[in-house]
């Protein structure tokens, strides 16, 4: 099913991602841009008859960045929020994560008696402002601009625990240095789902987006992506 041209769509979607948040994009082995995001990404743009131009940005950059121009979609993992639907429009969800606490195996951290405790989280994510809200006076939070920079602060101990999104942090845990620690306490749901940003004003393609995502979900080109990164659904 191939859906008519829209202005982004007719020659290049460019999409703004980190690169930096495995299994759904980070840099593999060949020094190629990969990831769960990267393939929805591509299989979107295909139904949009369009090439998808990539754009590596820091995280804290994303949203300013498409507000600017740089890019026309954010296809990163982004939870939907009502804050940040303030400032940018969202797709449909194209995939569901949950927030938990990830703590090296036999520690005594509890996500109940934060005091005193060192948590780690990604900047400008779900997780610190849940941190923000709920832990500020008791733990000392520690935000990072990176995935790999907040999990090596995991794992040379300059935390207690951190705390973001289930499915990334999964990976991480199947992983040789992950595998020394592990969830703890329950997940908890923070976010609408996972969506593709887009500008406000860009409601064509906001439209457009959702009709490709239904047909790829519609014709099983979805369950093969997600097949690739995962043992089960995680729509």
């Amino acid at each position: 099913m191939l859906l008519a041209a829209a202005p982004a769509a007719a020659g290049t979607l460019r999409v703004g991602t980190v690169g930096d948040y495995p299994p759904f994009n980070y840099i593999d082995d060949a020094g190629e841009l990969t990831g769960f995001d990267i393939d929805i990404a591509r299989a979107l743009c295909a139904r949009l008859e369009a090439r998808c131009l990539f754009q590596r940005h820091p995280w804290p950059m994303l949203i300013p960045e498409l507000l600017a121009g740089t890019f026309d979609a954010i296809v990163a993992s982004m939870s939907i929020t009502e804050e940040r639907r303030r400032v940018v429009a969202f797709t449909d969800r194209y995939y569901s994560n949950v927030s938990r606490f990830v703590t090296s195996k036999g520690s005594d951290f509890r996500p109940d008696e934060l005091a005193g405790r060192i948590v780690g989280a990604l900047r400008a994510t779900i997780a610190s402002d849940w941190l923000d809200e709920y832990a500020a006076g008791m733990a000392t939070i520690e935000l990072y601009d990176s995935q790999t920079e907040l999990l090596h602060a995991l794992a040379r101990a300059r935390v207690d625990a951190v705390f973001g999104d289930m499915l990334g942090l999964h990976a991480w845990l199947m992983g040789p240095i992950g595998s020394a620690f592990t969830f703890v306490g329950e997940g908890l749901a923070l976010d609408e789902g996972i969506g593709i940003a887009v500008r406000q004003g860009d409601e064509d393609l906001r439209l457009r987006i959702n009709a490709a995502l239904r047909s790829i979900i519609a014709d099983g080109t979805y369950r093969r992506i997600n097949a690739r990164y995962f043992p089960f659904s995680i729509y």
